[in-house]
């Protein structure tokens, strides 16, 4: 019926694939991709944990504690999934998603105590080198004065230092090991891992459990969203896991007020500025930063830091971060930042701006257009970090405001995308209506671009057409796997064999099989 359809089928239903027989085909996609996350999770929660949590340990105290403000409920709810998870004779695969700024980290960070406080070793896995020294500053702020002792694995610095830490890794003496993913993977032996942070960063690297198990390690493992997913993704790339949400926001956040301005409004963004800043506030100024163009782009920082400073904001201390800057200049930046002594941050790209400095009230993006919306969603994120109001102000081209340019190169997007996805940002604060807003725009295509997500390919299915069929598919899924975990019912058989076929070298299901 999809080759040849039946005479009279409707045309635009064949062309969007809503025929029944296509939703058929599409369904059938589906279900076999539950099935084997199903199997997956199956296996996984079968095997019987080595690990032994305490979850009296007063490190847990001490911590709670330290804290110098209150939990939400939220945070405190998902915190229980986790110690429940973490003191079972299951092995722990959790996914954590929440907002921007609300309360991750300090989530992550009971879940570590709770292994260091049990004599394990925790290590937190970040995506770049960046996010991993900010990490490692948070936890040494919050570890270190319970007695745990915290290190940075970094691909820099010099081989006398790293040989050092990676003796203390292996002994055991580091307690917290910090790195990027490749701390699995550069020669770093743990005494005694019990649990594995990994931090996603909005990118889907295939979870490093298999890296971990193939080192004898079977850690507990928790993975990080930085912003929000789509349901479907949920479903799908992490659909092997359970799911822990952190729907609420830290209390007396207000928010941010978020502006499209052209650069005929330019006069407007620096009045808001400056009001900000004389009223003793803080401000960042964010370029992209592209591969592609990243001379031009760095010229653009530098010229636009010092045009700031000579110009519209003489009155106050520019400073500028970029990545070719060295570390240590670097850190001498952002530590003139927090304190105040710099109040606003020329920065280029988004992780540079990873600093958490409630006093900043305003981000201004030039060049918004040239972002992706988690990013853009992301870096709003690092205002409205205090009871103040704050402001997000995205500068963009009037080809994309009036969408009269035509795209000037194969393959460049259309102006109306970017300005969908700025309209969308300027719409919601909510990190979970963008996502979805961000996987409608774009489509499943480019969304779950395998290179980005490392995501199933679908013949017939589509997840934002069919998501409701995504569904009814996994509950239909996880039913069956529950009725009949190996699927060696006769009945069952072909589709065991369709899904091994499909599925076993993707989602490694050697284990099933």
């Amino acid at each position: 019926d999809v080759h040849f359809p039946q005479p009279g089928t409707d045309g635009g239903q064949l062309d969007r694939g809503l025929t029944p027989a296509h939703r058929r085909l599409a369904f059938e996609e589906l279900f076999v991709l539950q099935l084997a996350l199903a199997s997956r999770q199956r296996v996984m929660k079968e095997e019987v944990k080595q690990l032994l949590f305490n979850s009296k340990t007063p490190l847990l105290g001490k911590l709670d504690r330290a804290l110098s403000f209150q939990l939400t409920a939220a945070q405190e709810r998902v915190i229980r999934e986790i110690m429940s998870d973490m003191t079972s004779r299951k092995p722990m695969n959790r996914l954590v998603q929440g907002d921007v700024g609300s309360g991750k980290t300090i989530v992550a960070a009971q879940a570590m105590v709770l292994a260091c406080g049990s004599g394990y070793q925790a290590a937190l896995m970040a995506p770049t080198e960046i996010l991993a020294e900010q990490h490692y500053r948070t936890m040494m702020r919050l570890l270190e004065p319970l007695g745990l002792s915290v290190v940075l694995v970094s691909g820099g610095g010099r081989a006398a230092a790293r040989k050092a830490v990676r003796e203390q890794v292996s002994s055991g003496t580091a307690q917290v090991v910090i790195g990027t993913h490749a701390v699995i993977q550069q020669g770093v032996t743990f005494a005694k891992l019990g649990l594995a942070v990994v931090d996603e960063q909005h990118r889907f690297g295939v979870l490093q459990r298999k890296t971990l198990i193939e080192k004898g390690y079977k850690p507990d493992v928790l993975v990080l969203t930085a912003t929000p997913i789509p349901r479907t993704l949920a479903m799908t790339v992490y659909g092997d896991l359970d799911v822990s949400i952190i729907d609420q926001m830290p209390p007396g956040r207000k928010p941010v007020r978020t502006f499209l301005l052209s650069a005929s409004q330019r006069g407007r963004a620096y009045q808001i500025l400056r009001d900000e800043l004389r009223s003793g506030r803080q401000a960042y100024v964010v370029y992209p930063l592209v591969e592609e163009s990243e001379k031009t782009d760095l010229q653009a920082a530098m010229q636009g830091a010092e045009q700031l400073q000579a110009d519209e904001l003489a009155e106050f201390r520019v400073g500028l971060v970029h990545g070719r800057m060295k570390s240590e200049e670097k850190e001498q930046v952002m530590a003139a930042y927090k304190k105040g002594v710099i109040q606003v941050l020329v920065s280029t790209t988004v992780v540079e701006v990873g600093v958490d400095v409630p006093n900043a009230t305003v981000m201004m993006i030039e060049h918004a257009e040239r972002f992706g919306l988690a990013q853009l969603h992301q870096l709003r994120g690092r205002v409205g970090r205090s009871g103040q109001q704050s402001y997000c102000l995205l500068m963009a081209s009037g080809g994309v405001l009036f969408r009269s340019a035509k795209p000037k190169a194969a393959g460049e997007e259309p102006p109306s995308a970017a300005r969908e996805r700025l309209d969308a940002l300027v719409r919601s604060t909510d990190g979970f209506v963008i996502a979805e807003e961000d996987l409608r725009i774009r489509g499943p295509g480019e969304f779950f671009g395998f290179r980005q997500w490392g995501m199933p390919e679908f013949r017939v299915a589509n997840l934002v057409r069919d998501a409701d069929m995504l569904q009814q598919a996994r509950q239909e899924a996880f039913a069956l796997v529950k009725q009949d975990p190996q699927l060696k019912a006769p009945a069952h058989r072909a589709l065991r064999e369709a899904m091994l076929r499909r599925w076993e070298t993707k989602l490694d299901l050697g284990s099933v099989s």
